[in-house]
Order: C-alpha cells, then sequence, then structure tokens
C-alpha cells in the first residue's frame, strides 16, 4: 500500500455514546477525524471494534459519513466499546467508560509503521493508553510519527500519571484545557500560579513546541515559539458540549498542518468548537460550507481578539 496524499492519523477508542435519548457514534479521536474528514484532509481512524452487532453497526455509520475503515481491527474476544453519557443543567457532559473493550487491545500490524511515518500528523490522547496492550502499541507508534499531538483527555479513574509524562515527553503539540494544565503541574510537583507560567513549566519540563489551552466561554490561548495569544470565544446558543474540544482540535490541525498563520489556525478551531457546540452532539450532520457561512458571518459579526 503506498502512502502519496496528504493525511492524518487519529489513535485511540471508537465507541457508542449511549445517552439517555439514544445513542451516538463517539469517541474523542474519532469526533476528531470526523470533523477532519469534514475539512477536506484524508484521516486514517486506527482503532478496534468487537465481532459484535454494535461493531458492524459502528463500521456501517463510519463508512456512511465517508471515512475509512481499513486500520481499524475486529476483536474476537472482547465487546465495541459502550460509554453512558449524561448530561446536567448545564449542558456539560460525564461519562461511564466501560473498561476491558476492543480499542484497549489494538495490535500494531506491519503495516503501521509506514502508515503513521508517512503521516502529517499523528494525534492520541491519554485515555487509549489506560490498558496495557494498547498502550504498548502507542508507545511503539509514537516513534515514527513526524508531528506527535495529544490531547489530553482525562477520564478518572484512568490517569496513570508516568504514562501521561511518557506521552507529554513525545508530543510536539499538547492540547490541554485549564483543569488539565493544573492536574499536570500538580504531577510535577509545582504550584500552578497563572496560565503563562504552567505552560511554560510543562513546556520546558517536557521539551514542548506548542500547547493550546482551551478554556471555554473564555476562549483559548496558544503558546508558541516563546509567545502566546489570547483569543476570544465566539458567542453562541450552546446545545451541549460533547465533542466540543475534539471538533477544536479538528479545526486546529486542519490549519496547522497547512501552514497557516497562529490567528487562522486558531480561528478555525475557535469557530469550529462553537459551531459544533451549538449543534447536538458530538458528530452532528453537516456538511464545510455551512460550517465556512457559521464562521464567516461570526467572524464578520465579531471581531476576533489577539492578545500577545
Amino acid at each position: 500500500m503506498t502512502f502519496n496524499n496528504p493525511y492524518v492519523v487519529c489513535f485511540g477508542e471508537i465507541l457508542w455514546d449511549i445517552f439517555p435519548h439514544g445513542s451516538r457514534a463517539g469517541g474523542a479521536p474519532f469526533n476528531a477525524a470526523y470533523h477532519i474528514h469534514k475539512s477536506g484532509i484524508d484521516v486514517k481512524m486506527l482503532s478496534k471494534v468487537g465481532d459484535d452487532e454494535l461493531g458492524q453497526k459502528l463500521l456501517d455509520q463510519i463508512k456512511n459519513w465517508g471515512l475509512a475503515t481499513d486500520y481499524i481491527q475486529i476483536d474476537n474476544e472482547h465487546p465495541t466499546s459502550t460509554v453512558i453519557a449524561t448530561i446536567d443543567e448545564d449542558n456539560e457532559a460525564s461519562y461511564d467508560i466501560v473498561n476491558h473493550v476492543a480499542w484497549d487491545y489494538i495490535n500494531i500490524l506491519p503495516i503501521h509503521e509506514e502508515l503513521i511515518s508517512k503521516a502529517d500528523a499523528f494525534i492520541f490522547g491519554s485515555l487509549s493508553a489506560r490498558n496495557e496492550k494498547t498502550q504498548e502499541t502507542l508507545f511503539k507508534l509514537i516513534e515514527h510519527a513526524k508531528l506527535t499531538i495529544f490531547d489530553v483527555n482525562f477520564r478518572p479513574p484512568y490517569m496513570d500519571v508516568e504514562c501521561i509524562k511518557f506521552l507529554l515527553h513525545k508530543a510536539d503539540i499538547v492540547k490541554m484545557n485549564k483543569a488539565e494544565m493544573k492536574q499536570i503541574i500538580q504531577f510535577l510537583e509545582k504550584e500552578y500560579t497563572d496560565e503563562e507560567n504552567g505552560a511554560l513549566a510543562i513546556m520546558e519540563y517536557f521539551n514542548i513546541k506548542e500547547i493550546v489551552l482551551t478554556k471555554g466561554s473564555q476562549g483559548a490561548r496558544y503558546f508558541i515559539n516563546n509567545r502566546n495569544y489570547n483569543f476570544a470565544a465566539l458567542p453562541i446558543v450552546i446545545s451541549d458540549t460533547v465533542g466540543s474540544g475534539d471538533s477544536f482540535l479538528a479545526g486546529f490541525i486542519s490549519k496547522r498542518i497547512q501552514g497557516k498563520s497562529q490567528e487562522e489556525i486558531m480561528k478555525e478551531a475557535i469557530a469550529l468548537g462553537a459551531f459544533i457546540t451549538s449543534k447536538a452532539g458530538a458528530c452532528p450532520e453537516y456538511d464545510y460550507q455551512e460550517f465556512e457561512d457559521f464562521r464567516d458571518w461570526n467572524y464578520e459579526k465579531n471581531t476576533i481578539s489577539k492578545n500577545e
């Protein structure tokens, strides 16, 4: 198999989010893959589902969305992942994640070295490394990547400090929220004082080139090249926050791998995160033109602020 066109690889969990009103395909790396695909960038999802009805439905759904399933493995022993999701009165989601499911047992295959080494970016999170088998696969794959993007996604009780430190050491770019930043500072046995010092401490300790800090309604910050940029959020009516961080990351990646400016990268990330937050679910149906219209209209009405 040859890899000629630009593409990214998303590694980790794919699953069914079980809501009171129904089930939706999800998982942080898959949500990101869905939105990267919507932007017109080729994306390979590397994961695993069970050899069961839920697994087949998930593969069918992914194919219907136009994403390739070539690198999604089938597990004959472990079931397709399900997560019990609940939404509180503030439209915030919480999750009960079933353990020992198919994506906990992703195998490394001979084709993967070339797949990862030729990708424009390799995206992974911390949850997928909760069990030994997939953790071992992830650690090996990271060594072949030319651009590693770590989406910190703490889901207690699946927080192995040494594993998280290893992934941070291997990351070129890290996306985190403020709570995750404070947690990482605590792992380093340092005192959190503010965002700038927190980002600097993490970047210096782990030799990270770029940090993206998401802050919900307070916008986001981008730390790069010894400088940092503060970007305002777009005002929207929230439907729910499921997958908002994943869509933000997708917007960031889609422009980052194209070598766009910091402002273009963050405008895309913030706008896509806002667009998905204004809709129900992590992977709502839409076309890219609909998003572009939303983005352009909002930035005409709301001047994005960028402070160094």
